[in-house]
């Protein structure tokens, strides 16, 4: 297993057409409110909660959306690798390669609340390793590392 690997990342309209394929390609229907749904989480700048999202979709179509509802849809979404969730915020950000199969290690900022994601394979197989050998099975390896993004570092130079 090598140290990174390389895929297409989508953005846009890209980005839907991509997760639409992968959600259909795992059984699930692609219906309009998952569909606004995705579109409200991969439009976020930040991890959403299901209750940002549940606000920006009542405030799209104009009528309430429960958040109830959009914990469900996040949920399949995970399962189907289009959306993976922060734990720590009990936030999720969309999978911007719902193509590619892997573990992502999250880079959380504790200033701006931005999160963003590396792949590396060798860390996350040496996790699953470990829990292999301890026993565990359905491994769902969840790295997070707190600190300051690049942008909130530059303020803390003196």
């Amino acid at each position: 297993m090598g140290a990174a690997h390389h895929h297409e990342h989508h953005e846009g309209e890209s980005l839907a057409e991509a997760a639409k394929r992968a959600f259909e390609r795992a059984g699930e229907q692609w219906t309009p409110m998952r569909a606004q749904i995705f579109a409200a989480l991969s439009g976020s700048t930040k991890p959403a909660s299901a209750y940002d999202l549940a606000e920006a979709v009542s405030k799209v179509t104009g009528r309430r959306v429960a958040a109830n509802s959009v914990y469900r849809i996040l949920d399949v979404f995970v399962a189907a690798n289009l959306a993976r969730r922060v734990e720590s915020a009990n936030a999720y950000i969309a999978n911007t390669h719902p193509d590619c199969e892997h573990d992502c290690i999250f880079l959380v900022c504790d200033s701006c609340g931005q999160a963003s994601h590396v792949d590396d394979d060798g860390l996350t197989g040496a996790v699953r390793q470990a829990a292999e050998k301890a026993g565990f099975t359905r491994l769902r390896p969840v790295i997070e590392v707190r600190g300051s993004c690049a942008a909130c570092s530059e303020g803390d130079v003196a």
